[in-house]
């Protein structure tokens, strides 16, 4: 494990990551546009179709060549592409890196099943075709130490272009919103998602007026250590079924902590 990370901290303390250069404004309760640029890390993970391409799901920026998202926005036979620098979908702004992704460099986990996302696993790795250029609207994400669990109603914040609302529009601008983490003990009790449903590899966050939606999938947690730095607790999994903000039904999100020996393994391996 150690020798496998090693390599893989290296490059991430040599780059810098989590510290944003424009700092993001922290004090959003529902969802509001983010401040441009100041969630550098954050990608659009983008699918072809008839010669476009359409975003499909968000993703962390973990190294200058990998992305990290969930395993369920990826799908056999589709050609996909990154979008680094990206916060107004409607317009070129000039600071935008558009990276194709290869088919055979996209590492699903192995225990992704893609009818059961309860059962966990919802974790995917992107190697870039070429390296990201680093600069104030792209950084690096930081990933939280091995193992680490975020105590009950730690302020972490969702990232992405998901919908607005259950069934509304996607929105143009970068989106964030405040959700404080639910410790597991609360997650799953009966009346909220229950333990069928979360497993201790997930974490869930907000709930109520606050939540994840779809097109967030595949994005950051971003909580903020006491060293300051922003870390990726999370990746986006999944909502009720009763809707994007639904009573006692948090957005349920891979715990990144839960799959550093399968990231280093897999970054190490492919490099």
């Amino acid at each position: 494990m150690l020798s496998l990370l090693i390599p893989v901290l290296l490059v991430a303390g040599a780059q810098g990551c989590g510290t944003p250069i424009y700092a993001p404004h922290t004090r959003v309760v529902n969802g509001e546009d983010a401040v441009p640029y100041s969630w550098p890390w954050q990608i659009s993970l983008q699918y072809e179709k008839n010669g476009a391409f359409y975003h499909t799901c968000g993703g962390t920026l973990i190294a200058p060549r990998w992305v990290m998202t969930a395993a369920h926005c990826i799908s056999a036979g589709r050609t996909y592409e990154v979008v680094l620098g990206e916060y107004d979908r409607s317009t070129a702004e000039g600071v935008e890196q558009r990276i194709p992704v290869n088919s055979n460099d996209i590492f699903v986990h192995p225990g992704w099943n893609s009818i059961c996302v309860a059962c966990g696993n919802d974790i995917a790795l992107l190697k870039l075709s070429r390296s990201a250029e680093l600069n104030e609207a792209v950084q690096l994400g930081c990933l939280p130490p091995a193992d680490e669990v975020l105590p009950n109603d730690y302020p972490c914040y969702i990232t992405g272009w998901g919908r607005l609302y259950t069934n509304g529009p996607l929105p143009a601008k970068l989106q964030q919103a405040l959700l404080p983490v639910v410790d597991f003990a609360h997650c799953t009790q009966p009346d909220w998602w229950g333990s069928l449903a979360v497993k201790p590899s997930m974490v869930c966050a907000g709930g109520d007026l606050r939540a994840g939606c779809n097109g967030d999938s595949g994005g950051p947690l971003n909580c903020q250590a006491s060293d300051g730095l922003w870390r990726v607790h999370g990746v986006a999994s999944f909502v009720s079924s009763l809707g994007c903000n639904a009573l006692k039904k948090p957005t349920v999100f891979t715990r990144v902590s839960a799959f550093e020996d399968w990231i280093a393994a897999t970054m190490a391996n492919n490099a």
